[in-house]
């Protein structure tokens, strides 16, 4: 039988401090034995890397990368949350360098020679899907898409523009509109709380949070403006993005967009176009 949401939410009104409850039901006990390596070694062995969307089609992504001409340093220090943007073309190699460089897959070991990504993750576990709304991409009809970093490719879930749509989950449904596109970071808990327990879905926030950084940074290195939104309503982006809201649910929101004024200083990005 399936759970409703409103069975389980305890409500603004409840007397408990949540946030109170879930930090002091997280902070890590000496009495926490946890699950044996075997155990582990097991279950890493039996997890899917990434989901698979099976019989959806296929985009496959530029694996050539154009190198970015903005040194690490000043891509952190130009780094800001943009307000205005406007939703021009972004190429598909901007795409996939955005993706590959936040969550892509860069090099292989551990258990099963699992991929290894471009941020820390606990465990190595990998609980993060990136979905992504393309607007305004070259190439790219518009719609929703699931990016697999194993394979660096998208595939295509759902067609046609929904910013409309995603607009009316936000707190502030004009935010969308700007985008040239999306990306929705959502998480699947029990690939790292089976594992590390309730501490587990700790860890799952914080490598939301590198994941997030990093598109920041590289969005910032390709001109791009960005915006990361956690003003949105959960139960209808994951509504809206077809997942059970349960065990598998949205956490972090990037809009990306064309910054509505660039300044004379920025430095160029030679061979990135858009």
């Amino acid at each position: 039988m399936d759970v409703a949401w409103e069975d389980l939410g305890i409500g603004s009104g409840h007397d408990d401090i949540l946030w109170e409850l879930f930090h002091e039901n997280t902070k890590l006990s000496r009495c926490f034995s946890g699950r044996s390596p075997k155990e582990i070694e097991k279950h890493v062995e039996g997890l899917q890397e990434s989901l698979s969307f099976d019989g959806y089609p296929i985009i496959t992504l530029p694996r050539l990368l154009p190198p970015m001409a903005m040194s690490v340093g000043k891509a952190i220090q130009s780094r800001t949350s943009e307000r205005e943007m406007i939703p021009r073309m972004v190429r598909l190699k901007q795409l996939a360098t955005i993706l590959h460089h936040s969550y892509g897959v860069t090099r292989r070991a551990g258990y099963g020679d699992r991929g290894l990504r471009a941020t820390p993750s606990a465990g190595a576990l990998f609980p993060l899907e990136l979905f992504v709304h393309a607007r305004c991409v070259h190439d790219l009809a518009p719609g929703l898409y699931h990016y697999n970093p194993t394979k660096h490719h998208l595939r295509h879930v759902r067609k046609g523009d929904c910013t409309e749509e995603i607009g009316n989950c936000f707190t502030e449904p004009a935010i969308p509109r700007q985008a040239s596109l999306i990306v929705f970071v959502t998480a699947l808990f029990e690939r790292t709380t089976f594992k590390y327990g309730d501490r587990g879905y700790r860890f799952v926030f914080l490598e939301a949070g590198h994941v997030v950084q990093n598109i920041n940074i590289v969005c910032s290195a390709l001109r791009l403006g960005s915006l990361n939104v956690g003003g949105f309503f959960d139960r209808e982006i994951d509504k809206f993005l077809r997942l059970n809201g349960l065990n598998h649910s949205i956490i972090y929101i990037v809009v990306i967009g064309s910054k509505s004024k660039v300044s004379s200083k920025e430095p160029r990005i030679l061979g990135i176009g858009g």
